[in-house]
């Protein structure tokens, strides 16, 4: 009976460790929810929580990422998702679908500002992933979508990565067929497009 216990408490003792870990709070779109890949061991998400654990970092990864997901749409869900896993560190992706859909600017500016404000509220840092759009959207269009990330980051002093597809979006060999989306090869690049950035809000 005794060594039954003993097994059963080796068991919980690591569950109830991670479950207590602060979490860092991934909450984007498809880029981040593992579209278009077989596993979801194959998202560079998984691949953060890997690197965390590798060098010593006691975090727990929480994947909130809805594909298709707008900055209205985050917006709305973001209270309860802060709510729930209660998050250290925020890494904020979402804009491409506003992109996508030529949605305003100011709208798109709105939204994340809104929702990293919420996330500072509830006690947590924020990493801000910024994206661009093909030049088929117009020059002014986009222009002012690449230069909105920089420009809430400025705004609000958070760190922003300008492009989280850089050294991926024009390689066929890293995307989908659908040019928008990393492929399995290529989701490694977005950790290290990541890393420099998110490194510094992390603590040992």
């Amino acid at each position: 009976m005794k060594r039954l216990l003993f097994l059963v408490m080796l068991f919980i003792a690591p569950v109830a460790a991670q479950a207590d870990a602060p979490v860092i709070l991934v909450y984007g779109d498809s880029i981040s929810a593992c579209y278009g890949l077989a596993h979801v061991e194959q998202g560079w998400v998984a691949f953060l929580q890997t690197r965390l654990k590798q060098q010593g970092y006691g975090y727990r990864v929480v994947n909130a990422s809805v594909s298709g997901e707008t900055t209205a749409g985050g917006l709305a869900r973001l209270p309860r998702a802060l709510t729930l896993h209660r998050p250290k560190i925020v890494v904020m992706e979402l804009g491409g679908n506003d992109g996508l859909r030529a949605l305003p600017i100011a709208q798109l500016k709105t939204n994340l500002t809104r929702m990293i404000d919420l996330a500072r509220e509830a006690g947590a840092e924020v990493l801000l992933l910024g994206m661009r759009m093909p030049p088929n959207y117009g020059p002014d269009y986009t222009e002012q979508f690449r230069t909105s990330f920089k420009d809430i980051g400025r705004q609000e002093k958070i760190p922003v990565v300008p492009f989280l597809l850089d050294s991926l979006a024009l390689d066929p060999g890293l995307m989908q067929a659908d040019g928008i989306h990393p492929n399995e090869q290529g989701q490694p690049k977005l950790l290290d497009n990541t890393w420099p950035l998110l490194q510094p809000l992390l603590r040992k």
